[in-house]
């Protein structure tokens, strides 16, 4: 997602350290130095691994050390065994020998016969003790090897364990082998260094239909943020535009505001249901974002009921009628060409004769400028009293959906957006700016055809989005 915004993100970087090494060089104010140099978005993911990691280390290096130390004392309880089987047999030595002690002179022919002889009685026995011995022998060999041979294997998995979070740092840094420059005296970031860099963003951005305010407010932010900086490494101009970028966007794309989930239980609480009305043109989506919006909620225990008050375009009930008998919730209509408030009114005291806590009401699209079909929506609004009017959007169309959500907000005051179509959306204006632009929250995301496709917007994972080299991988099920 939003791979367009992301270079130019990265490319801001980029320019403004070739200004600054550049004139450094004029300057003979520049050095190689030793070290990688780090890609821009590699600081994004880098911080987040340091703290896993040291997190990581502290858990569970002591556990391994604690497991070899308990291998070192049970070698050394083996080896106190052999000692004792050791001092054992020797004792038993030591009496033989002074048992050998004569007790009277012999004369020097018996002396030799009775060497002999000893010598004749130790070469037979000699077998049998050697057998006994070496039995033992090998049995101490092959505890000894069993011994050796865990703690080797637990130090090797403790050593290559580490081995590899050191390699997976060194990947995930994403670094390059070389680059890195240092300043002998450092550089302080001015305007003049910003100028031709910050006006390449600004026009990258309304490429990229990003809307005009939104841009300058992108860029305002960034400059206020560098200007003043002072500079030693090559590394430190990534860190800092990164950072400024960062913190610009997310002023703009945290909007304030209660999640629909929230809403419905506060309605709960009062006996009564969340009614939701849905605005926008066609073709947006409109009706297929309500059926899975209505299978979202019957996941999480609700009741849903549908309310077809689109009841002027071909189609347009039996295509709802179509999505409330796929997810299987109750759907309220009237005949074609009947009064869409009507409908809109009887979903409602349906849901509250039924203690159902969510009501849902499509309603037929339309161009923002068709004043004829806005007042009839402004009816529907008086008569149905919807707690959210939410403008459904596609995402695709960029700078066209932030113009369209200005002039629904401007003739119905709207509560909320859901933006179709995210997934496959490149450029990202549309989702960095609409919030802003109507100073209304994103309320959902459309991620694809199927009914469990919708995640319930989260500013930081959309912050994650557009700073991540490849993005997080989105788990649809989980909001």
């Amino acid at each position: 997602m939003f791979e367009s915004l992301k270079k130019k993100f990265s490319r801001t970087s980029d320019k403004l350290e070739e200004e600054l090494i550049e004139e450094a060089q004029e300057e003979n104010n520049l050095e190689e130095e030793s070290g990688k140099k780090f890609s821009f978005f590699s600081f994004g993911g880098k911080d987040k691994k340091e703290e896993n990691d040291s997190e990581s280390d502290v858990a569970e290096i002591p556990q391994e050390v604690e497991s070899i130390q308990e291998t070192d004392t049970s070698d050394d309880e083996t080896s106190d065994d052999k000692d004792e089987k050791s001092g054992f047999w020797s004792f038993g030595k030591k009496s033989s020998d002074n048992k050998e002690e004569p007790q009277e002179e012999e004369s020097a022919e018996e002396i030799q016969e009775e060497e002999e002889s000893a010598e004749e009685i130790q070469e037979e026995e000699e077998p049998k003790k050697s057998h006994f011995w070496s039995r033992n022998k090998e049995e101490d060999t092959e505890e000894s090897e069993e011994a050796d041979e865990k703690t080797e294997e637990k130090k090797s998995r403790f050593w290559s364990r580490n081995k590899d979070n050191d390699s997976s740092e060194e990947n995930d840094e994403d670094e390059e082998p070389s680059g890195m420059f240092s300043f002998i005296t450092a550089k302080t970031i001015s305007e003049k260094h910003l100028e031709d860099i910050l006006w390449e963003l600004e026009m990258g951005l309304l490429e990229g239909d990003v809307a005009m305010e939104v841009a300058s407010a992108v860029v305002d932010s960034v400059k206020d943020d560098l200007v003043g900086r002072k500079i030693k490494r090559s590394n430190d101009i990534t860190e800092y535009t990164y950072n400024a970028l960062r913190n610009a966007v997310a002023e703009i794309i945290d909007i304030p505001g209660k999640s629909m989930t929230e809403m419905i239980e506060a309605k709960k609480a009062q006996g009564e249901p969340l009614v939701v009305m849905f605005v926008g043109i066609n073709g947006t989506g409109k009706t297929t974002t309500i059926g899975k919006l209505a299978n979202y909620y019957l996941k999480k225990g609700y009741t849903p009921v549908i309310a077809a008050a689109d009841t002027f375009r071909a189609g347009a009930i039996e295509q709802v009628n179509y999505h409330a008998d796929k997810v299987g919730v109750k759907l309220i209509k009237h005949q074609k060409g009947s009064d869409p408030a009507a409908v809109a009114f009887d979903a409602v005291e349906h849901a509250k004769a039924q203690g159902k806590e969510l009501v849902l009401i499509d309603t037929a699209g339309r161009m923002q400028t068709n004043t004829n079909l806005m007042d009839e929506m402004k009816k529907i609004k008086r008569v149905a009293k919807p707690d959210l009017v939410v403008f459904v959007g596609d995402a695709l169309t960029g700078n066209d959906a932030t113009q369209q959500a200005s002039k629904f907000n401007e003739a119905i005051d709207l509560d909320g957006v859901i933006l179709t179509k995210a997934d496959a959306d490149s450029k990202g204006g549309a989702s960095l700016s609409i919030g802003y632009v109507i100073k209304k929250p994103i309320l959902f995301l459309g991620m694809g055809q199927g009914y469990d496709d919708i995640k319930e917007y989260d500013a930081d994972w959309m912050l994650n989005q557009l700073f991540s080299e490849s993005g997080e991988e989105v788990n649809i099920n989980e909001a």
